[in-house]
């Protein structure tokens, strides 16, 4: 197992960046890719009377500007479930946030949690997707079954299941860590969102594994 904040990973000839924060960076898009953000999702509990901290939404778009002004990314791409639910107080954090940043190309893969109106991101200039090819990847939000990626475009790129690898400690402590999964047709990435949960997954011997702990993506042997 080997630690760096980042790590660099070829994939199909492509320069991804795997970043502690749970997205990567894709070096010849010039362009970010995260999942599962579910920005809204602290609004809607406090809506329904939940006490959240207010700030955890503003945590989560303060990383994004933080990796946009670091990599000078030129793309976003969101792989669904930006928004978590029905339109909240928090949508106005993320006009303010698109406000500061009106050159960039943002692209929403849907999500089944991304029921707000289209309008909304049509006025924000997001192009919205059920599923878009770029190069050899194909942009989804739901992984794909062994019999779908037979057929696929291209190699998927995907979230939805907010991924975690289960480790055992020298005390024999469990946690299970947010992680990249990588198969031979198909990665899955970790969800953005810091109130987020996330599934421990069964992965193939052949999977390549990073996760994420301590700031620092982690590669499992």
């Amino acid at each position: 197992m080997s630690a760096n904040p980042a790590i660099s990973f070829k994939l199909l000839n492509q320069d991804l960046l795997l970043l502690p924060q749970k997205a990567i960076y894709w070096k010849q898009e010039k362009a970010l890719i995260a999942a599962d953000v579910h920005l809204g999702k602290v609004g809607h509990f406090r809506k329904a009377g939940i006490a959240v901290p207010r700030d955890m939404e503003q945590n989560d778009l303060g990383v994004l500007s933080d990796l946009v002004f670091e990599h000078k990314a030129e793309k976003l791409l969101f792989l669904g479930d930006f928004f978590h639910s029905d339109m909240n107080a928090d949508w106005d954090w993320f006009i303010l946030w698109r406000s500061q940043f009106p050159k960039l190309e943002i692209i929403l893969i849907r999500g089944n949690h991304d029921i707000i109106d289209e309008e909304n991101y049509r006025r924000l200039n997001i192009i919205l997707n059920d599923e878009l090819l770029i190069g050899p990847f194909l942009m989804l939000h739901h992984p794909l079954t062994d019999e779908d990626l037979q057929n696929a475009k291209g190699y998927s790129l995907c979230g939805h299941i907010h991924p975690g690898i289960s480790l055992v400690g020298r005390g024999r402590q469990h946690i299970t860590l947010p992680c990249f999964v990588f198969g031979p047709r198909q990665g899955i990435l970790p969800s953005f969102g810091k109130f987020t949960g996330r599934v421990a997954i069964h992965s193939n011997k052949t999977d390549r594994i990073f996760a994420v702990a301590n700031d620092k993506v982690l590669a499992i042997d």
